[in-house]
């Protein structure tokens, strides 16, 4: 029977943790308004006093969307990792996460727009929908390593203690993961903000919607060449982000730590001053502790009295309705490209072949600069910590403003964005590997970095025997994450535009860009995804899959 203790009395801190709520609430409850209110178009003003409702506009997308993409994680991920679907899963998981955002976008706003015809509902939903598409994936991934290297001494410790499936996710799996799907929510927060020029300046065709926030104000603004405008608009992107660390991220960062694998305590515990007043809350730790207390009772409760699960159905009654969806959908995608012709498609899966060289090129590039950077990082949590804003700043920074310097400085010194769009690349997809980075070495065990200094490692031979094979499944899932994250990068890198100066190189990414202007669903954008789909899940398939395998059978604790 449960036994629910009755909260104390109000302090200090719980007026100050209620005024913060009901602001928030209120916040919440202004911009929901807005997005459910009757749609009217209307050109977004570069006036600097509309900045403060735009920013809010925008961050309640990203709120949205980030919630969203943790559900989607927290059901897919362990499907992904421990039913027999784990391969159709993963790969199409692999597909999903190379198919372009604008790719959405143009399967999407049309549709959604017309389920709620005259409201701005629709269009709301497409953007949501286009900035969770830039999150789930990287959140999905992390949470799916984590499960697969769960340490074998605590599953047989679940066994020992027959935990139920409930009970080995909630007390397990879930806390397990924890510091590393945090580490991997705050990129995907910033890859979202990469992002939030295409989802909110909705241009697919012949829909041209721009719905108002910081996205659409930035794509207005670099279409007029209004640097001031940009300027105003990084500002304000600054103030959500540090407003979504102070109030989220830290204190998630600093209460993951407490769900560290571990035989001693770090001896840095990260801090947050929002973790640090709901800690000193009475009434309101007392009324949260005993609702989650009666959910996981109630929980278990549930499963106690659910009859015993009916025979599995065997592997074939799984995959062949899988297989024959699959069908479907190829017959139908070769009856829609068909009229393109072979050398239509030899011509687009060349351009794929000359991105494909700029992908790994960027991918080579960056983990040699940030795995070690990161690792560094993350055995210093106090100066993680410190530099976690402005991590996220940097991550969330949409770089695409510097495209037009670039191409004023490609043009002024003769230089080609042929080779230049892949560093424009990497600008934006670094930090998946940075973030994982960190994360991984802030997850190294405290005896283990005790047992390396006992022995004396220092140098290579430490990186070789602790540091890098600790944070192996970590930087291997920055490295997936951050490969189909610059094949849609590479989209917005080969082609540069500043008002009516436009550059573009040779690959996939500009085809794709042209065809969706253009067409927005026609079969040449349809192949272009298509083609991309086909590069990221080979490369998944021959590369990324055959690595996740080493990392589970050997570099797990």
């Amino acid at each position: 029977m449960l036994v629910v203790r009755l909260p104390e009395r109000p302090n200090r801190y719980d007026l100050l943790a209620l005024v913060i709520t009901l602001v928030l609430l209120a916040l919440f409850l202004e911009a929901s308004r807005e997005a459910a209110s009757p749609f009217q178009p209307s050109p977004i003003s570069l006036e600097p006093r509309y900045l403060p409702e735009y920013t809010l506009r925008t961050a309640f997308r990203m709120g949205v969307a980030f919630l969203f993409s943790t559900l989607f994680t927290l059901v897919y991920a362990p499907l992904a990792a421990k039913t027999r679907l784990e391969p159709f899963l993963i790969s199409l998981l692999d597909i999903l996460q190379s198919v372009p955002i604008l790719g959405f976008l143009a399967a999407t706003a049309g549709t959604l727009a017309s389920l709620f015809p005259g409201r701005a509902l629709g269009y709301e939903l497409a953007a949501v929908f286009a900035v969770f598409t830039s999150q789930a994936w990287n959140m999905a991934f992390s949470f799916y390593q984590s499960l697969k290297t769960l340490p074998r001494e605590l599953n047989e410790v679940a066994a020992l203690f027959r935990l139920s499936p409930w009970q080995r996710f909630l007390r397990l799996e879930l806390p397990f993961a924890l510091p590393g799907l945090v580490w991997n929510g705050m990129m995907s927060m910033s890859g979202g903000w990469f992002f939030v020029v295409a989802s909110e300046a909705i241009a697919v065709g012949k829909t041209q919607v721009e719905l108002p926030g910081i996205g659409s104000y930035l794509a207005t603004a670099i279409a007029q060449g209004n640097s001031r405008a940009v300027l105003l608009a990084a500002l304000s992107m600054l103030v959500a982000i540090l407003a979504y660390d102070q109030l989220l991220f830290r204190p998630l960062v600093a209460w993951s730590q407490r769900f560290k694998y571990e035989e001693r305590a770090a001896t840095e515990p990260a801090r947050s001053w929002v973790l640090d007043l709901l800690r000193r809350t009475h009434t309101l730790r007392g009324i949260a502790e005993a609702a989650f207390s009666w959910a996981l009772e109630a929980l278990f409760q549930l499963e106690r009295k659910r009859p015993r699960r009916p025979t599995a159905l065997p592997l074939w009654a799984l995959t062949l309705p899988l297989l024959l969806l699959g069908g479907m959908g190829a017959l139908a995608l070769w009856h829609l490209l068909q009229p393109l012709g072979w050398q239509e498609l030899a011509k687009v899966l060349l351009l794929g072949f000359f991105t494909f060289l700029r992908v790994m090129g960027v991918l080579l590039l960056a983990a040699t600069l940030w795995v070690p950077a990161g690792i560094l990082l993350g055995l210093r949590p106090r100066v993680a910590q410190r530099v976690e804003a402005i991590l996220q700043l940097l991550a969330a920074f949409p770089v695409n403003l510097l495209y037009p310097l670039l191409a004023l400085f490609l043009l002024r010194y003769h230089l080609s964005l042929e080779v230049f769009s892949a560093f424009l690349m990497a600008l934006g997809n670094q930090w998946y590997i940075l973030f994982n980075a960190v994360a991984g070495s802030m997850a190294l065990p405290e005896d283990l970095k005790e047992a390396a200094r006992s022995f004396g490692l220092r140098g290579l031979t430490l990186w070789r025997r602790l540091l890098l094979p600790g944070t192996f499944p970590h930087i291997l899932t920055g490295l997936i994450t951050a490969s189909g994250g610059t094949w849609n990068a590479a989209i917005v890198a080969e082609v540069v535009q500043w008002g009516s100066l436009t550059l573009q190189a040779t690959g996939l990414g500009s085809y794709i860009a042209y065809w969706t202007l253009e067409e927005g669903q026609g079969p040449h954008l349809l192949l272009g995804i298509a083609v991309m789909s086909l590069y990221v899940l080979v490369l998944n398939r021959l590369v990324w899959r055959r690595l996740y395998r080493l990392a589970e059978e050997r570099f797990r604790f």
